[in-house]
């Protein structure tokens, strides 16, 4: 791979949870009128793996580590959102749950690599 962060497992997971998320999107049956709610969703959901990936590009390891922070946040903001679209009912709950666990599973993943950063 050409870049460094491609490497990185969380990076990949974050890519393929983005694009579950923005399928289960374009799924989505909602009134126009909530577009807004939309588009901050999918710009919450693939600030995960932008944020990985701009942070590995930095100089530094504590660079780095502060946009795991960063994406770390969005993963929360990203959760929340489904929440919102779960209790509207724009998003079923076998689709939730499924996004719940990878979101999960990401957050352990984030935490891990930002607790082994030492600089």
């Amino acid at each position: 791979m050409a870049f460094a962060f491609e490497d990185l497992q969380v990076y990949q997971k974050a890519l393929d949870f983005a694009v579950g998320v923005i399928n289960q999107i374009e799924e989505m049956d909602t009134p126009r009128k909530h577009y807004r709610l939309i588009e901050q969703l999918e710009a919450a959901c693939t600030s995960v793996a932008l944020n990985i990936s701009e942070g590995k590009g930095r100089f530094s390891k504590k660079e780095f580590k502060h946009f795991l922070y960063i994406a770390r946040g969005s993963l929360y903001e990203t959760v929340a959102m489904l929440q919102i679209f779960k209790k509207k009912r724009w998003l079923g709950e076998k689709a939730y749950q499924t996004l719940y666990l990878e979101a999960e599973e990401m957050n352990k993943m984030l935490s891990g690599l930002i607790n082994s950063i030492k600089y």
